[in-house]
């Protein structure tokens, strides 16, 4: 009867694992949305200013100026500043065909 509450415990253990990395997941996956939401209203931003300061602004763009910086200063308040660590950068890595060559001068 031993092996059987063993074994018990070690279930009851595993699904308390699988709860949490689900639950860590979730989180992730709504800090990711929320990120994908906070850039997509820079960008937004960004169209408006353009407009606006180029002179092909809409009536209603300082309106909306308005709104996306609200709407950032609400996503800033939740889920802390906006930095560049948040933008989608490519990455600084070296190309793999960057290697130095085989022996005798060709490459591939």
């Amino acid at each position: 009867m031993a092996l059987m509450d063993k074994m018990k415990a070690q279930a009851a253990q595993l699904a308390q694992k699988a709860q949490e990395a689900g639950k860590a997941g979730q989180s992730k996956l709504e800090d990711v949305q929320a990120r994908r939401r906070a850039d997509g209203l820079l960008r937004e931003l960004g169209a408006a200013v353009f407009a606006q300061r180029s002179g092909t602004a809409a009536d209603d763009t300082a309106a909306e100026i308005e709104r996306l910086v609200a709407e950032l200063s609400t996503y800033e308040t939740e889920h802390g500043p906006l930095a560049a660590s948040d933008t989608d950068e490519p990455t600084t890595e070296a190309p793999k065909d960057a290697e130095t060559p085989p022996e005798g001068g060709f490459t591939l």
